[in-house]
């Protein structure tokens, strides 16, 4: 694991933690950042980050988040929340789980597309994202309430 100096250890302490850096992440990200919140992107692929606004004021990270050495370069211990957002339900509800169990971040977030899958989160007081809710919603509000 990379040193952190005490300087910059500050930048890490009561952040938002964003997982993921496609639409919704980096939506949430570029949201998060216009409100002042001290935040932390990660995602694999570097080219995800050109979605974040110039006005983005946050930290980013590239790198696997499967695995537990690099959530803890990404100072996940000292998240107040983590907002999981990668296409992937599997690696959502394993980061999830670890964030819960093993370090026991205070609010967790997590983006799900199949709706079964949300047993998998019962019982952690993880709240699930299920954007085709969202959608669904957002269009019956467009509808006048109609269904």
């Amino acid at each position: 694991m990379k040193k952190v100096t005490p300087k910059k250890r500050s930048l890490f302490k009561n952040k938002t933690l964003i997982i993921g850096c496609g639409r919704l992440g980096s939506s949430m990200a570029n949201k998060c950042s216009l409100e002042g919140k001290n935040i932390v992107v990660v995602d694999k692929n570097p080219d995800a980050f050109d979605r974040l606004s110039d006005a983005f004021g946050g930290l980013t990270m590239v790198g696997d988040v499967t695995h537990l050495d690099f959530l803890q370069e990404a100072h996940i211990s000292t998240a107040k929340e983590i907002i999981i957002t990668t296409g992937d339900d599997n690696i959502n509800v394993f980061v999830a789980h670890i964030a819960r169990k093993i370090f026991d971040v205070p609010e967790i977030y997590v983006r799900l597309d199949s709706p079964e899958n949300e047993v998998l989160l019962k019982g952690l007081a993880i709240k699930a994202i299920f954007p085709f809710e969202l959608s669904y919603d957002k269009f019956n509000v467009l509808r006048g309430g109609r269904k």
